[in-house]
C-alpha cells in the first residue's frame, strides 16, 4: 500500500471516498514544495506542475490499497501520470508518496492561475459532481 497525495478535487473526502472505494479516507496536511496547482483550462479540477518556488497545500491519504490505485489511475485518465514526490507533513517531516502530475507534453492545457480548494467548494464542486464523466463512470462501476 502506498500513499497518496490528493492536491484537488480529492480533498474532498466524500469524492475520495467515491473515486477510490475507500470506505473512510482520512489523511493528513501536507505541502509539496517547488510545485504549482493550477486550473485546468474550462473545468473545476486542477493540475499539478513543478514549479520552483512555488508550493501545493494538500492532504496526504495513508496506506490506499491497489484496488483504490486502479480507480484513482482511471479517474485520473491521460492527462496526469502517477509520480513520486516528497511531502512535507504537519511535523516536520518528509514523506514519499505518490501523486498526479500533469504530464508535460500536456501542460498547455493549463491557465496561468492557482487553483484554490475555497473557490472549488464555493463555485465548483457540485457542477464537477453532476457533469464530470470520469467522476460519474466510476461512481457507478463496480468495485
Amino acid at each position: 500500500m502506498q500513499d497518496l497525495f490528493a492536491y484537488g478535487t480529492l480533498m474532498c473526502a466524500d469524492i475520495m471516498r467515491a473515486v477510490s472505494g475507500c470506505p473512510d479516507p482520512a489523511g493528513r496536511t501536507g505541502l509539496l514544495r517547488n510545485h504549482s496547482r493550477l486550473y485546468v483550462r474550462g473545468e473545476h479540477y486542477p493540475g499539478l506542475v513543478p514549479r520552483p518556488g512555488a508550493s501545493v497545500e494538500g492532504i496526504v491519504y495513508h496506506a490506499v490499497p491497489a484496488d483504490a490505485w486502479v480507480r484513482l489511475d482511471r479517474f485520473e485518465g491521460d492527462l496526469y501520470v502517477r509520480a513520486s514526490v516528497d511531502v512535507e507533513l504537519a511535523d516536520a517531516t518528509i514523506h514519499r508518496v505518490q501523486t498526479y502530475l500533469v504530464r508535460s507534453e500536456l501542460s498547455g492545457c493549463l491557465e496561468d492561475r492557482v487553483w484554490e480548494l475555497e473557490d472549488f467548494l464555493r463555485h465548483g464542486k457540485a457542477e464537477f459532481e453532476s457533469a464530470y464523466a470520469g467522476y460519474a463512470a466510476l461512481v457507478t462501476a463496480p468495485g
